[in-house]
């Protein structure tokens, strides 16, 4: 492959900024720092006094030399920030097809079966031809900077998802849904009430399965069904 091919080839990403996790890191780890070292303090004012709550924990973080507890604190400060940054979305823009990562979860969409890229609050939305999602995800990116790249590199954007006004609230047995939909809804619904992200996903994918496209809000499910005319890539969304 020649060099101005390879090139050709190299995808835009589209990541948080450096200096920003970078941030995170030195905060998470300054606060961590700062929590260990009142947590001695707090030990050793327990322990001072004739009588005290929690004494017996209080003697054993006490015995603990003072710059151990916050170099733990900037130690667990650090994970909290290798957790954000794993939390993070990554987007890769290819030529023929679009790559989402995050939490070690990884999405290849193929250019033709993108409609339109959008925004839904703090989330980035793909759009399928058939009007249905074919992603969904959190994003704390700049979406100024997101709508940019992704429009100079073909693909549609839009500051809003055109579909937006067909979603209603979920109720068990919702009328408009066959039995298996609304059981899939239920089972869900636990899963967001369990915090089980993976879960949840799998069964937003078998949803879709079944024509029906799911979003959540404060553990609120609203849905709708692919019965709308699908969006073509040459037309203009409803803003």
């Amino acid at each position: 492959m020649s060099k101005s091919s390879e090139e050709h080839d190299r995808p835009a990403v589209l990541r948080e900024p450096a200096w920003s996790t970078a941030a995170v890191y030195v905060v998470a780890a300054l606060l961590g720092a700062a929590a260990g070292w009142l947590l001695g303090l707090l030990a050793e004012w327990l322990v001072s006094l004739p009588y005290a709550p929690m004494k017996g924990p209080a003697r054993l973080v006490d015995m603990i030399p003072g710059v151990v507890l916050p170099v733990l604190g900037a130690l667990a400060g650090l994970v909290v920030g290798l957790i954000a940054q794993y939390e993070q979305l990554v987007i890769r823009l290819y030529k023929d097809h679009v790559v989402l990562t995050r939490k070690g979860h990884e999405q290849r969409l193929s250019r033709e079966d993108i409609a339109i890229i959008c925004r839904n609050g703090g989330k980035l939305v793909v759009l399928g031809t058939d009007g249905g999602e074919l992603a969904r995800v959190e994003s704390g990116l700049d979406f100024g900077r997101v709508a940019a790249t992704v429009a100079e590199h073909g693909y549609r954007w839009a500051d809003a998802d055109p579909y937006e006004h067909e979603f209603r609230l979920w109720v068990p047995d919702l009328p408009g849904l066959s039995d298996g939909a609304n059981a899939l809804l239920k089972a869900r619904q636990n899963s967001l009430e369990d915090d089980n992200e993976d879960d949840a996903r799998l069964l937003r994918e078998e949803l879709a399965h079944l024509g029906v496209v799911v979003k959540e809000e404060k553990r609120r499910q609203y849905v709708r069904t692919l019965g709308q005319v699908p969006v073509r890539k040459d037309e203009r969304p409803e803003q």
